[in-house]
């Protein structure tokens, strides 16, 4: 079974992460607009597909749907926009340097 994994901006501007199964993913954010869906999206329509991606693997997707929804804003933006090179960089966990001890 296939599954579409997608993030969508929803009006206050904060993204949601989630994912489908079927051929068209289009049918889901109808969904989300039209207030089906309880939950995140319901209050903070209405919301615009800003990213997804097809797997093929249903076990796949749901690990990158988890990932994802554990990202920073500022590498959700940068998934959107295709820049590797930025999520590499923020997927660096910053080095806390010890404070000199006394």
């Amino acid at each position: 079974m296939s599954i579409y994994v997608y993030m969508l901006r929803c009006a206050d501007e904060s993204f949601y992460v989630g994912s489908a199964t079927g051929d068209d993913l289009a049918p889901c954010i109808d969904q989300h607009n039209a207030g089906t869906f309880p939950g995140y999206t319901l209050n903070r329509r209405p919301v615009v597909l800003v990213w997804s991606e097809y797997f093929e693997r249903i076990t796949d997707g749901i690990a990158a749907e988890r990932q994802i929804k554990g990202w920073s804003r500022a590498k959700k933006e940068a998934l959107i926009q295709s820049d590797w090179g930025t999520i590499s960089r923020l997927a660096h966990r910053r080095r806390v340097t010890p404070s000199p001890s006394s």
